[in-house]
């Protein structure tokens, strides 16, 4: 049995028998226990990840992730895009799945990101939740992978519009709307998108506004009012490749919910 608290403190040596380690890290980052979770299997997982040393277990990682997506406990379902985002980063730079598997991934993640339910951002007993921001954490990394082309990414962002605008009962709490502005930057910094396909996610966000009645605003349209807010940031100052047409396309949905946001620049 391996200390994994003493392991991190000694930067993650890789174990004799590094096969059974895995097993046990995966095991533990479906724990109720954030502790075990949070802050022993999922940095090591991480970190391992990231130096290459589940290189040739890759692909088989990303697989067991998958199979999280269908479990009982959503601690596990949601900690399981954490681990596919690493793998999918880890691609990125060395060049180790293909086109197939990540297509694969990217409808599994989908099938499950938009429709899970339970969106808390933290809950008392089990810590970190977060299905929104590390769903989020997910698509960044998807978007920023060389092996998706621009109607793919534009896939992408429709999906971040449907997470965002889905009926839902939580109010974005714990920056859930900035993780979410994040993966949008990094779709959005590709060159593939062509300007209709770097706004077209927008038409989602036009469908829920259409919708609107008096009375007091619903989570959801606040949830996705927040993310615009800090996609505009973003998308403003980041190197965003059509910059003008998605920020002009934010700022007239913001201005339609609220006309003090104004609708041209000035």
């Amino acid at each position: 049995m391996i200390d994994w608290t003493t392991a991190l403190d000694a930067d993650a040596p890789v174990p004799g028998d590094l096969d059974a380690a895995v097993d046990e890290l995966t095991g533990m980052l479906a724990a109720a226990d954030p502790v075990v979770r949070d802050d022993r299997a999922y940095p090591l997982l991480v970190r391992w990840i990231g130096r290459g040393v589940l290189d040739d277990r890759l692909a088989a990682l990303g697989e067991t992730m998958l199979d999280r997506f269908h479990h009982p406990e959503v601690q596990a379902r949601t900690f399981a895009p954490l681990i596919l985002a690493a793998a999918v980063r880890r691609d990125t730079d060395a060049d180790l799945l293909d086109a197939a598997t990540l297509r694969r991934w990217r409808t599994a993640f989908a099938g499950w990101w938009s429709g899970e339910t339970d969106i808390r951002g933290w809950d008392d007993r089990l810590g970190w939740l977060h299905a929104v921001a590390h769903g989020s954490d997910l698509v960044g990394a998807f978007g920023s992978s060389p092996r998706l082309s621009g109607p793919e990414l534009a896939e992408l962002l429709t999906l971040v519009a449907e997470r965002i605008t889905a009926p839902t009962d939580y109010q974005y709490a714990q920056m859930e709307e900035d993780r979410v502005a994040r993966a949008l930057g990094l779709v959005l910094a590709r060159p593939e998108p062509t300007p209709a396909e770097a706004t077209g996610w927008l038409g989602t966000v036009d469908a829920l506004f259409a919708t609107g009645e008096p009375g007091p605003l619903p989570v959801r349209v606040a949830n996705t009012l927040a993310v615009l807010r800090a996609a505009y940031v973003v998308a403003d100052r980041a190197a965003t490749t059509h910059r003008v047409a998605v920020t002009d396309a934010i700022a007239a949905r913001l201005h339609e919910v609220f006309p003090a946001y104004p609708a041209t620049r000035a």
